[in-house]
């Protein structure tokens, strides 16, 4: 797997991480990105980077 595919969560990964959905995966993906966009961020709809999901997610490690 090359670095760039390690960059970004989808929602199968987050319904992984949080034991949750892939609905429920979804909608927190949605709220993350919302808090990039209004940061100024581009985001990619679907998926959040995992340098960001680590700030927001105590004791989360990849």
């Amino acid at each position: 797997m090359s670095e760039l595919e390690n960059y970004m969560m989808d929602a199968d990964d987050v319904a992984k991480a949080l034991s949750v959905s892939k609905g429920q995966a979804y909608k927190t993906i949605r709220i993350l990105n919302e808090e990039l966009k209004a940061q100024g961020y581009f985001v990619v709809q679907g998926k959040v980077p995992k340098a960001y999901w680590e700030t927001k997610f105590y004791g989360f490690h990849s």
